[in-house]
């Protein structure tokens, strides 16, 4: 069974000292359906209003003084040092080793992955979709920390689990040639498709890479509908997201 779900956010079950981490649901905000109600992205057609109040509320449930670092997403491997200001990279993770910048990604399906070395002085976030893991994003975060894997802790935040997401067989080929272990994909009721396990495959992509204290993997974004956009499921939704810095 998944652990119980705050109202507002999910934490990993880690202890980093002077470390805050969490990935919010989809409650506590102020954007009407069918971004209702914690929408955090400004791309998906909410009132831009909307967006802005949900993230004004984000910031004051960090600690004082924090800034977060957006991103524009486009399902790469491309990894940028968290930085102070207004600027949005086109990245899909981001890692930082000062104190007071979250670094931030957004979600409705694809798995966030939320990094901290064990002594709590490096952190990252990567989006992890299925091109994502394809394209290493996960094995890139992790050299651009310069914490060897080993020194790591990663967290898989809220994503679609393996009984809502189906693929077709070029997806499963693909994981497969680049050296997947076959049981993250079972077959779909679909003839010739599959459902994929996007955790798994993150352990799988995670382990072969030497991290192997990886935790989290227990929610369903697809089916659990009260707490968590799907763009799967919805089409148009919202945006989650998974935050991670060092308390300043």
């Amino acid at each position: 069974m998944p652990p119980a779900i705050d109202p507002q956010w999910c934490v990993p079950h880690w202890s980093v000292p002077g470390v805050t981490a969490f990935t919010t649901t989809r409650s506590g905000g102020v954007s009407a359906a069918p971004w209702d109600s914690l929408n955090l992205g400004p791309h998906v057609g909410d009132a831009p209003a909307a967006v802005a109040a949900n993230r004004a509320a984000l910031r004051a449930r960090l600690p004082d003084g924090t800034q977060i670092q957006w991103l524009q997403q486009v399902h790469s491997s491309t990894v940028v040092e968290a930085a102070v200001g207004d600027n949005l990279p086109t990245a899909d993770g981001c890692w930082v080793a000062e104190p007071g910048i979250a670094c931030a990604v957004m979600t409705a399906d694809c798995l966030p992955v939320l990094f901290s070395a064990v002594d709590g002085m490096c952190v990252a976030a990567a989006h992890a979709g299925w091109r994502g893991l394809l394209s290493g994003i996960l094995e890139e975060t992790v050299t651009a920390m310069g914490v060897a894997p080993q020194r790591l802790q990663a967290w898989l935040g809220p994503a679609i689990s393996v009984e809502a997401f189906e693929v077709g067989p070029e997806v499963r080929d693909a994981f497969m040639a680049s050296g997947a272990d076959a049981s993250a994909f079972s077959p779909a009721p679909r003839p010739g498709h599959w459902m994929a396990d996007l955790y798994q495959l993150a352990r799988q992509r995670l382990a072969a890479f030497g991290l192997a204290d990886v935790s989290g993997g227990h929610y369903c974004t697809y089916r659990q509908s009260s707490q968590f956009f799907s763009y799967r499921r919805d089409g148009q939704t919202g945006r989650m997201a998974s935050l991670i810095l060092i308390n300043p």
